[in-house]
């Protein structure tokens, strides 16, 4: 089984380039936390993959954290804690597995790459 691991960036925001890496590391960390053990064992095996994506906006994150609960992923939602650039609360990124990657593609398979 090919294993991932997907973070959905809102792109609305426009984060500063360090304020994007830290969120996109908060993201990783959490989802990784909420997967099962055999799934965390089979990603590392894989050499942890990660795709980065582009999200539109808080709504669209919502939505594909949503689907992906339903789905049975691992998924985080993280919101900013308002120590820096943005407002307490904003939601910033999703993260969703190490889970099957045809299962992450299900859901997140139309995303464009963050570039």
């Amino acid at each position: 089984m090919s294993m991932k691991q997907v973070i959905v960036v809102n792109t609305r925001l426009a984060m500063p380039t360090g304020k994007l890496a830290a969120q996109v590391a908060h993201a990783s960390v959490a989802a990784l936390f909420s997967a099962d053990q055999a799934s965390i064992q089979a990603w590392l095996n894989n050499g942890m993959p990660k795709i980065i994506l582009r999200g539109k906006d808080d709504a669209e994150l919502a939505k594909l954290h949503e689907q992906a609960i339903t789905a049975k992923l691992p998924a985080q939602l993280i919101r900013d804690a308002g120590r820096t650039v943005l407002e307490a609360g904003t939601v910033t990124c999703l993260g969703i597995g190490p889970a099957d990657a045809e299962a992450i593609d299900e859901i997140t398979g139309e995303l464009k790459l963050l570039r």
